[in-house]
């Protein structure tokens, strides 16, 4: 069996697609818990390798968190844009793979809102989470350039699966629990993906190269996602509260921090309406995104 490094496999990402990858692959998996076969802090060190690999699906990365300080917001770019250069330093030692997955995120467009967005978006994203993710792809794209690696560069929205951190993770806590406020009808629309569609990609991605989004065909509503965990749940539908109430929860989120669901950033996510064109993905690894609504895990 061919050979696949796996970076972030303890994290909801890698969890989700390891089984998939170990299909074809025999995985080796790099990280910081001791329960990686190679025990390493990839923002802080140049890993040693012992095996030279086929493929490497670069997983790892920090988000899912906003920085209160410019210690936190250079913890992006230490695992994010340095966790890279590390990894790749080491492949240059051990021997270079074939192909070189890299998974970054739509967030580097910027964009709060849009419509079938595609990869010729230019990248205005101005977080230290997007910002480190653009710098990771260009280090990626001179490296893989000059080293003859085949790059593939993902660009996903909010990924959605069992135990799904972020946005989602938050949703799903809210609706089970009771305290979830659907917003202005939630009508805004948003692009997902099934995180075990990446796993399926990065088997179809070998000898590829290029940059794509990636995400469902279906772009439901805020309200169509919140109904299908609440049937999933056997929950009652969150209530609605108008938008002018929301914007003043906002506000006092912004002061007050967690104690209030939302902030003004969150909501500006929840009530406009945002998707991307995953097109370019499907013609060029000849792949059907899975229906998020239909296979919901929680």
């Amino acid at each position: 069996m061919k050979r696949l490094l796996l970076t972030g496999a303890s994290g909801f990402l890698g969890r989700n697609i390891k089984p998939i990858l170990e299909k074809v692959y025999l995985v080796d998996t790099i990280g910081r818990t001791p329960d990686n076969m190679i025990v390493a802090d990839l923002s802080a060190e140049k890993p040693k390798l012992s095996e030279k690999y086929d493929m490497v699906l670069h997983a790892a990365g920090k988000a899912h968190v906003t920085p209160r300080s410019g210690k936190e917001k250079q913890q992006f770019y230490d695992v994010n844009y340095q966790g890279t250069i590390n990894l790749c330093e080491a492949l240059s030692e051990s021997g270079l793979p074939g192909t070189f997955i890299f998974i970054s995120t739509i967030a580097v467009y910027g964009l709060m809102e849009g419509n079938q967005v595609d990869e010729q978006q230019p990248l205005k994203g101005a977080s230290a989470y997007a910002k480190s993710k653009i710098m990771a792809e260009t280090y990626l794209q001179e490296w893989c350039s000059k080293h003859h690696v085949n790059l593939v560069i993902l660009r996903p929205p909010l990924l959605i699966g069992k135990d799904a951190p972020g946005n989602f993770g938050s949703m799903l806590r809210g609706i089970r629990k009771g305290y979830y406020l659907s917003i202005g009808g939630g009508n805004a629309r948003k692009s997902y993906l099934m995180a075990e569609d990446i796993g399926k990609i990065a088997l179809l991605a070998e000898g590829k190269q290029g940059i794509f989004n990636i995400c469902d065909d279906y772009h439901p509503t805020m309200r169509e996602l919140e109904n299908a965990i609440s049937n999933k749940l056997g929950k009652r539908r969150p209530i609605s509260i108008p938008c002018w109430m929301a914007k003043v929860m906002a506000i006092i989120g912004d002061i007050v921090g967690n104690k209030v669901p939302f902030n003004t950033s969150k909501l500006e996510k929840l009530t406009y309406s945002l998707t991307i064109s995953n097109e370019k993905a499907k013609k060029a690894f000849g792949w059907e995104p899975l229906h998020v609504l239909n296979n919901l895990k929680l």
